[in-house]
């Protein structure tokens, strides 16, 4: 996905590129505003006004167009575009200019079945609205069970009522004609599927059963509930059916339990994997302090902490601190890695969860957003605690200034002379 600074002035059309109808609205309010927000619904609901008569295509608007009719802010329109994107109501292309142009394809969100054969959305909405409400919803979708044990199936087939006839119509391309269309959530894997299936024997699981369809259950079911290979393996295995089938109900059960277990009975949620790009530093310079607030919004926690680290691998109590602070917490990525790096300093590069936790929910009580929020109260807590020591030296520009924590840790790694160069190195590791 490639960043682009939204303008006022951008101009956008919007197109159709499904089929939409009056259903659609309740499927979007019950099952899709629990999971991406009430804004980003009414930014769809309002993209779907723009078109035409047919409702196949809008005519030209300017996003400040957009922002007034919704009056929301242009980092919160972009913000509610981006979870349409992902979650598979929205496709965007641009084309630049001195006026960047804009066009918007929608996608129809997914019938009640689909939805709820999906684990990440299914997972996501129960984890969302609770186990009542979620049972509400569910009823509500359920068809009726009508018994039909003394009737006669009396259906007439198609040849029972029309015959063959010669005459060609004109010829039509299939492909030109409205249908609906859906988006498949886009997920990068972080299994390899092929490499699982293959070390499981043949006499416990029959290789050509396994369709693209049930591989990308598989995937989506690695995602949501962070599994590696070797659980993705073992759960696979006991899912197996007599038949040498994946049982795909079984699979996600036992991914759900398996899931509870590592984390105390709760289920997954979803959480901005960096920092999202509307609380993004919107100009970054040269200065040390710049490329520092860089790194912390354009790294993800889990990389942030390995490369803090120095390893490729991430124990699972801390694991669990990260799931915390991001899903519990409900903490922005850019956020999490300030914190991170913070307790990482003052604690003998040592995650206690009690002792993050305490630091963690002062920060959302501040209400601490962005990284240089973040950064500032980092500073004035470090400070506090060094009150009555001898304060470090202070750079001549102020511009230039670096959080006196990350400073230290530095000075901790290379010479007291280093230069600019031996920074930007050093600074590589979180990258």
């Amino acid at each position: 996905m490639k960043q682009v600074n939204l303008l006022p002035a951008d101009t956008y059309i919007v197109v159709n590129n499904t089929i939409l109808k009056n259903d659609d609205r309740l499927l979007l309010t019950m099952l899709y505003q629990p999971i991406i927000g009430g804004i980003a619904i009414n930014l769809y609901f309002t993209m779907w006004s723009t078109l035409d008569k047919r409702e196949l295509i809008s005519s030209e608007w300017t996003h400040h167009h957009l922002m007034s009719s919704m009056r929301v802010d242009l980092e919160t329109l972009l913000q509610a575009r981006e979870k349409l994107e992902a979650i598979g109501l929205l496709k965007t292309y641009i084309k630049k200019g001195s006026v960047n142009s804009y066009v918007y394809e929608m996608y129809s969100p997914l019938n009640s079945y689909e939805f709820f054969s999906n684990p990440i959305l299914n997972t996501v909405l129960y984890n969302n609205v609770g186990k009542v409400e979620y049972e509400r919803i569910t009823t509500y979708y359920k068809l009726p069970k009508i018994n039909l044990e003394n009737y006669t199936n009396i259906t007439c087939a198609f040849t029972d009522v029309f015959t063959p006839v010669t005459e060609l119509p004109v010829e039509t391309l299939a492909s030109d004609i409205k249908r609906h269309n859906y988006r498949s959530l886009e997920l990068v894997s972080k299994i390899d599927l092929d490499n699982i299936l293959s070390k499981i024997p043949e006499e416990i699981l029959n290789p050509r059963s396994v369709t693209n369809d049930l591989k990308e259950f598989i995937y989506k079911l690695s995602f949501i509930y962070s599994l590696d290979d070797f659980n993705t393996e073992e759960l696979i295995k006991n899912s197996v059916t007599e038949q040498r089938k994946i049982d795909k109900e079984a699979l996600q059960i036992n991914c759900q339990n398996y899931f509870r277990f590592e984390n105390n009975g709760k289920l997954p949620s979803l959480a901005y994997k960096k920092q999202p790009e509307y609380l993004r530093k919107k100009i970054h310079g040269t200065s040390n302090r710049d490329k520092i607030i860089y790194t912390f919004e354009t790294t993800s926690p889990s990389d942030f902490l390995r490369g803090r680290n120095n390893t490729s691998i991430i124990t699972k109590s801390d694991r669990d601190i990260l799931t915390y602070l991001l899903i519990e917490l409900n903490l922005k990525p850019g956020v999490v890695n300030v914190l991170v790096d913070y307790v990482l300093k003052i604690n003998n590069n040592k995650l206690i969860k009690a002792f993050v936790e305490a630091i963690a929910i002062q920060w959302k009580r501040s209400n601490v957003e962005t990284v240089e929020e973040a950064m500032l109260l980092a500073e004035k807590e470090y400070k506090n605690r060094n009150k009555n020591k001898k304060t470090t030296k202070v750079t001549s520009k102020k511009e230039e200034s670096v959080p006196e924590w990350f400073d230290k840790d530095i000075e901790a790694k290379v010479p007291s002379q280093a230069s600019r160069k031996e920074i930007e190195e050093i600074l590589k590791e979180y990258k």
